[in-house]
């Protein structure tokens, strides 16, 4: 057994407004050079639709994260012998019309016309060629359903499902799904790249580019299968979120989570067996890679774990972060949250709580039975292919949980006596209902951030090297 630390997050959906919020914070800080005008590091997304880049879900087109064959994984785009003879050339990629040809406006044009009878306006202007151009695709295209008449038939989530039926205006569904790296336990991003520049953190599992080594191979955008690692065309090299991990290590929250508005983000440290991670993301069913990967996660609160965390020199600021982990509760304990598309075998570690959404019936609060919930307006069929590689079970159960906790505390703060018998058909105590509306409701900051501070050793020149950290804008710094 080898034990690892990892700090990972979880998003409720259930609350998530749409904002956007969590975005541009992000965006300022992170991406706001020449040649990162198109990238998000976080991006909101509206289901259904097809997302940014366009069909980033369809591995059949951008053949991104892994596969399994006779128990043995291999990168869906190919080995090493394959990258090399088509390095110059990797047709995997997305094209910049994938995500979206990034834009300015003109706004000389403003201030400097002469008078006339028309309004002046401000063209936009490609930030690429600098030409005027037309806007016909964005990051947040789809947002509020806006053109998924068209763009959603081509959500692969809809697998299964008549998705003529659930697009028409009377039936149709909408969630916002905010959308960030993974940080993945085996992540197809840095087994893809040729020049070994993409690592994983030791100490927490951040996944990061190193600079210096990139050489803009972009291998790792096409293996990525969710679509977070992007390239700077004036700089030559990979970015991808970095967690904040300078954040990160002074024990505070990302930026994208500090900022939310809706309070749907949950930060804290998990244990996992790093000698498993094969094993479980080798697994020959899709349905099982869910499975599997819960069961690498390890118990916090088992002495024979801690003890041997410890003498594996896990620190002990780290063991008190996982007790008390918000992720290890949603996503373990109580089965609340789910790695988005399990399938692509990564064992992703930004996970999600899936949303309740309104009856499609008219029924009394009262009358809805637990265990018959196909009432809802979201398919769970539809919310299986995004969070459970197609498996209805666990979704059912977690939804069933959510369901059950919101008539139990209705019962208690409305009507004043407290049903305890919806509580039993979900498999919940009257102890965990409080604790879960605790953490999913009402919350403070720091119960839903519990992130250990990192101590660091190699701090004799930090000043000296203060300088040299972050993106280079072209050049490299020399320090005298």
């Amino acid at each position: 057994m080898k034990i690892k630390a990892q700090i990972a997050m979880v998003m409720n959906l259930d609350k998530c407004l749409g904002c956007h919020t969590c975005s541009i914070p992000c965006k300022q800080v992170w991406t706001n050079r020449q040649g990162a005008e198109y990238m998000w590091f976080n991006n909101v997304e509206t289901k259904p639709g097809i997302g940014y880049p366009r069909k980033w879900e369809n591995q059949e087109i951008h053949k991104g994260g892994w596969q399994e064959s006779n128990s043995k994984l291999r990168l869906r785009a190919g080995g090493r012998l394959k990258k090399f003879a088509g390095i110059f050339h990797n047709p995997d990629l997305p094209r910049i019309d994938d995500y979206y040809e990034p834009w300015t406006y003109d706004y000389g044009q403003l201030t400097s016309c002469t008078s006339g009878q028309r309004q002046p306006t401000a063209r936009p202007k490609s930030a690429i060629t600098g030409r005027n151009m037309d806007i016909n695709w964005g990051p947040n295209w789809e947002d509020d359903l806006a053109g998924v008449n068209e763009t959603g038939v081509e959500d692969t989530n809809f697998s299964g499902l008549e998705k003529e039926i659930y697009l028409k205006f009377k039936d149709v569904f909408m969630f916002h799904i905010p959308r960030i790296c993974e940080h993945c336990l085996n992540p197809a991003c840095v087994a893809s790249c040729p020049s070994g520049a993409l690592y994983k953190r030791d100490e927490d599992g951040i996944v990061l580019v190193d600079q210096e080594r990139c050489r803009g191979w972009r291998y790792c955008v096409s293996g990525c299968p969710y679509k977070k690692v992007y390239f700077n065309w004036t700089e030559g090299r990979s970015e991808k979120c970095l967690f904040c991990y300078p954040r990160i290590e002074s024990g505070l929250p990302t930026l994208c989570a500090h900022s939310c508005v809706g309070r749907i983000r949950y930060i804290g440290a998990i244990l996992y067996d790093a000698d498993r991670i094969c094993s479980a993301a080798s697994v020959s069913d899709d349905r099982q890679v869910y499975k599997s990967h819960l069961n690498i996660l390890l118990n916090p609160y088992d002495l024979e774990i801690v003890r041997e965390a410890e003498a594996q020199g896990i620190p002990e600021t780290i063991l008190q972060a996982a007790r008390r982990s918000p992720v290890y509760k949603l996503a373990v304990e109580w089965g609340l949250a789910f790695p988005p598309h399990p399938e692509f075998r990564t064992l992703p570690m930004v996970w999600y709580v899936p949303p309740l959404s309104p009856l499609i019936v008219g029924m009394e609060e009262s009358e809805v039975n637990l265990d018959k919930s196909d009432f809802m307006r979201i398919p769970f069929q539809y919310l299986a292919n995004l969070l459970s590689a197609g498996d209805e079970t666990p979704i059912r159960f977690a939804l069933k949980r959510l369901m059950a906790l919101r008539k139990f505390m209705r019962s208690v703060r409305v009507e004043h006596h407290p049903d305890t018998q919806v509580l039993d058909e979900a498999q919940m105590t009257e102890e965990m209902a409080q604790e879960m509306y605790k953490l999913l409701a009402i919350a403070k900051h720091d119960d839903r951030f519990v992130i250990p501070a990192t101590k660091r050793a190699d701090t004799e020149n930090m000043h000296d090297g203060r300088g040299i950290l972050g993106f280079s804008q072209g050049s490299q710094p020399v320090i005298d």
